[in-house]
């Protein structure tokens, strides 16, 4: 409880700080501009790691460095004028997170170094020219692993025993989202499992696709998105209402109410990110940093979660877990 509380903490004091402060620091030192894809609440324990990370490599906000945090909460022309604001101010780096944001810093700067924390298909996406050499002022950590979707299918399958039928719930305008939804259609088909997948493209769409998978499913896995991680308590309490398993991809699901998650380590990826960030406010040019893939993942379990829904999960799962939450 006392993280948690330090994490959110953090984040909202790094949000609210004056705007004539951070352009009084950015007059007196290097300054990163953050741009977060959500709300501080949602990333809180993302930032924290940035900024923990940084200061692990001798940059202090304050003291050395300006690192100026806005928060766009999912919303593309905020994105934008966050953007723009960054390049007017001359920042020495922008931090971003998803193909789309990061798709808008680049469009408004070819000469400001960006790193992107998270992003689905940096070479598909048009951010990277390949993983080794990106080239241009864009570089960062691509989100993308093999046999995820199997991993996830195993794991709720050892939770459920017996599961035979798999909604599949995201947001399919997100052509990531889309080719991780037939990604896990094939590896149901494959493990014998019936999948039942159902678009939803805003936050109205996620009650009514919970209703119906009450009927045509007994688990659901989600896709992540900006539309789901920022709805996460809605998803959450759906997910609960109607007695349904659910299987997310962060574990910001999970602290949310959901019964359990798999997938990258998205700190860790930040606290990477702040890495690149040192190196290039030391010299080092965007172009020269490969974009890398992630290598810690982690499965989170809400307990929790497990008895509201009447699951008893076995011992051998749970001694597996990365974190339970109690």
């Amino acid at each position: 409880m006392r993280r948690r509380k330090f994490v959110k903490l953090l984040g909202g004091m790094l949000a609210a700080w004056p705007l004539t402060a951070r352009a009084q620091q950015a007059q007196r030192f290097p300054t990163v501009g953050y741009l977060g894809q959500s709300t501080a609440d949602a990333e809180a324990g993302r930032v924290t790691a940035f900024v923990q990370r940084l200061r692990e490599l001798g940059w202090t906000d304050g003291r050395n460095v300006a690192i100026d945090i806005r928060w766009t909460e999912g919303r593309s022309e905020r994105a934008a004028d966050v953007v723009a604001d960054f390049v007017r101010l001359g920042v020495n780096a922008i931090v971003t997170s998803g193909t789309p944001q990061t798709a808008i810093a680049k469009r408004a700067t070819s000469v400001i170094p960006i790193v992107f924390a998270t992003a689905g298909d940096p070479v598909g996406g048009g951010l990277a020219a390949s993983l080794a050499r990106p080239g241009g002022n864009v570089t960062g950590f691509s989100v993308l692993a093999t046999d995820l979707a199997g991993k996830r299918i195993e794991l709720l399958r050892e939770a459920i025993p017996g599961l035979r039928r798999l909604g599949i719930l995201g947001n399919a305008g997100n052509p990531i989202v889309a080719r991780e939804m037939n990604e896990f259609r094939t590896a149901a088909g494959k493990l014998g499992l019936d999948a039942v997948t159902l678009d939803i493209r805003r936050a109205e769409d996620i009650e009514q696709a919970f209703e119906r998978y009450k009927a045509d499913a007994e688990a659901v896995y989600v896709c992540q998105d900006l539309l789901t991680l920022t709805n996460r308590a809605r998803i959450s309490k759906s997910a609960f209402e109607t007695r349904l398993p659910a299987m997310f991809a962060s574990r910001e699901h999970v602290q949310a109410g959901a019964l359990m998650s798999y997938g990258r380590n998205f700190p860790d990826l930040y606290r990477r990110a702040a890495e690149y960030v040192d190196k290039i406010l030391r010299g080092t040019k965007p172009s020269d940093l490969p974009v890398e893939q992630p290598t810690k993942f982690e499965l989170v379990i809400n307990l929790a979660a497990a008895k509201g829904l009447g699951i008893g999960l076995p011992p051998t799962l749970l001694a597996r877990a990365d974190e339970v939450i109690e």
